[in-house]
């Protein structure tokens, strides 16, 4: 799903115009990344967490020419995904041998 499908399913849902719906999610992301930028965690129960990782500075190696590179230390969001989300997604997948079963094929 793209920023924009986000954008007209949240307009669809809640029966508001794509601009303010645009609105709203630019508002959540805004959110979101502010407080990461400052350290702090995100939790939405049943969905999942973003917190920083920090990372130190190590060596490391340029693939395509071998050579030695200095990789500065960073802080990267991570997600881990809830239990909830977790049961949902899997319960979405089904193997093409039992769709086809169902289909009476």
């Amino acid at each position: 799903m793209t920023k924009s499908e986000l954008i007209e399913a949240v307009a669809q849902r809640t029966k508001i115009t794509k601009s303010r719906a645009e609105m709203v999610v630019n508002c959540v992301f805004d959110a979101m990344t502010a407080a990461l930028e400052r350290g702090e965690g995100i939790e939405i129960r049943g969905y999942g967490s973003f917190t920083v990782r920090h990372y130190q500075a190590y060596d490391g190696r340029n693939p395509r020419t071998g050579k030695a590179v200095s990789v500065p230390e960073k802080r990267l969001p991570f997600f881990k995904v809830g239990k909830e989300l977790k049961v949902l997604v899997n319960q979405g997948m089904e193997s093409p041998q039992a769709v086809a079963a169902d289909a009476g094929e």
